[in-house]
């Protein structure tokens, strides 16, 4: 599942310690967004074997004659091309959102592969949900406004999955203040 919500509730008590500090206390909630991942490292085992199986088949007609050793090199860069396109997409989707929500503040930290760490962090009570159904890069685009800047949350979630994303930010924020 691409998104992971704890609370004080939920029984993660050694989780949510780490998280408290003196001045915020323990917060009142804590989500992790991932991107969603369809290929387990199975699957991946799997799809290599089958794929360059099925693509060696034609060698099996010239084995034993100057044709297989033109298509061999090529039937190799095809497998390897899949092979290094697989594993550079599970690199980028090791990217994920962490938010955290205390009664006096909200910290949103994006954690990306390729780039520095980046955060954001606003008072709860002047924090705005916004969905943006048409018009952002995704169809129900969310951002959070408050502080000094408007930031996106959950761009790789489904749009499904974004509209239960607000609704549940959106009853948080109602506590805080």
């Amino acid at each position: 599942m691409p998104v992971y919500i704890d609370t004080a509730d939920t029984g993660a008590a050694e989780d949510f310690a780490a998280l408290s500090d003196t001045t915020h206390g323990l917060p009142r909630l804590r989500m992790i967004l991932r991107p969603h991942r369809s290929l387990t490292p199975d699957g991946f085992v799997w799809f290599i074997g089958v794929t360059a199986s099925l693509i060696s088949l034609p060698l099996l007609a010239v084995i034993g004659t100057s044709l297989f050793w033109g298509l061999l090199p090529f039937i190799i860069a095809a497998v390897t091309a899949i092979w290094v396109a697989l594993k550079r997409s599970w690199r980028d989707r090791a990217m994920y959102e962490e938010l955290i929500l205390w009664d006096r503040l909200i910290r949103l930290e994006r954690h990306d592969p390729h780039r520095a760490r980046r955060d954001w962090q606003a008072n709860p009570y002047w924090v705005r949900v916004t969905l943006y159904a048409k018009g952002g890069p995704v169809p129900n685009y969310i951002t959070l406004s408050g502080g000094d800047r408007e930031v996106e949350i959950g761009a790789f979630l489904t749009p499904g999955e974004r509209v239960a994303l607000k609704d549940r930010l959106e009853q948080e924020l109602l506590h805080c203040g």
